[in-house]
């Protein structure tokens, strides 16, 4: 992407009026909703409860202007991202979440940029009962960090081990419209105004998918958060497993969009761009229909894409039969 520079000029009233404590007691400190938070915003930690018989989960993300989140991006976009890419983490967990904390890095004060930057952050909090508990402000290049804390009953949590030989694998929503929407930011695909509406949607505002991850729990030997791209994420997930996997691309989840642009992409994009924030996951066959019946109840699309195997190797097989190798194996900083 282009460099980090995102605009954050000082065109509001408050621009340069406020200092650091004045910034977060009129943006950030709310009052708490939870009853599990002894002692929110305004002290130099935050205290919580975790109920007894569960353990704590926790996930942090930093995101950065021009590498996470587009320079031309809506703020309200960056706030809502900032937290559900946090909730994506937890629901691969099978937790539930409770306390955030945030780490907002901005170039100026800009009030408006402020105010939408909230307002995508706390609908999204609310919607997921999710209290704001602390966090830290600074001048320097446009960074946003939020860590995500949250519980699972002891012992029950969701890892990226416990797959299993025969087990099948699954993702859940659409794979590639993230990465197709940054290839129409950037020129190198033209795509209709709305094929470009709705892949900026899956871009800009990823649906975390915490009630499944709840529920997978009892169904699923072992999952992760789809980020970097899934031939990455699963890689992740069968080296953790001491397996391997066959995927079969023809039953890849792609959308409309997507479909109409395939001859021009191919499989890449949906294999390797990342910020699907989407579930891989896998569980014994015999779930299959109770999978099937979750996914009808919560309204989520789920895919059945390939099978675990025992030789520790991931093959992807196309239309064809034959075998193909993805050009990159996902998105990794400090990659050449």
């Amino acid at each position: 992407m282009p460099g980090a520079r995102y605009g954050l000029a000082q065109t509001s009233a408050t621009a340069g009026r406020l200092d650091e404590f004045s910034l977060i007691e009129k943006y950030f400190a709310r009052p708490v909703t939870r009853p599990d938070v002894s002692l929110g915003i305004g002290d130099d930690a935050a205290l919580t409860i975790v109920p007894a018989g569960y353990e704590l989960v926790t996930t942090v993300d930093v995101l950065v202007a021009g590498v996470h989140f587009h320079e031309s991006a809506d703020s309200h976009s960056v706030g809502h991202k900032a937290l559900a890419v946090n909730l994506s983490d937890l629901a691969a967990m099978g937790a539930t979440p409770a306390w955030a904390t945030l780490g907002l890095v901005i170039p100026e004060v800009d009030g408006f940029w402020l105010e939408r930057f909230c307002a995508g952050f706390f609908a999204l909090a609310k919607r997921y009962e999710v209290d704001l508990v602390g966090g830290d402000t600074a001048q320097g290049p446009l960074t946003v960090t939020v860590q995500l804390s949250g519980w699972v009953p002891q012992g029950t949590a969701l890892q990226r081990r416990g797959a299993r030989p025969g087990d099948d694998v699954y993702v859940t929503g659409r794979l590639g419209d993230a990465g197709l929407a940054l290839m129409h930011i950037d020129g190198a695909i033209v795509l209709s105004p709305h094929q470009a509406t709705a892949v900026q949607q899956a871009l800009d505002y990823p649906d975390p998918h915490v009630e499944m991850g709840d529920r997978l729990r009892s169904l699923a030997s072992a999952a992760i958060d789809v980020s970097d791209g899934l031939a990455a994420d699963l890689g992740h997930l069968v080296t953790q497993s001491e397996v391997g996997a066959k995927v079969l691309l023809a039953q890849l989840p792609l959308s409309q969009s997507y479909q109409a642009h395939f001859d021009a992409i191919g499989w890449e994009v949906a294999l390797s761009a990342g910020d699907d924030y989407e579930l891989c996951f896998t569980a014994a066959p015999g779930h299959h229909h109770e999978i099937t019946a979750l996914a009808g109840q919560l309204d989520v699309a789920v895919t059945r894409v390939g099978t675990i195997t025992a030789d520790r190797n991931i093959i992807f097989v196309d239309r064809d039969g034959h075998g193909y190798r993805p050009e990159t194996a996902g998105y990794a900083h400090f990659r050449s």
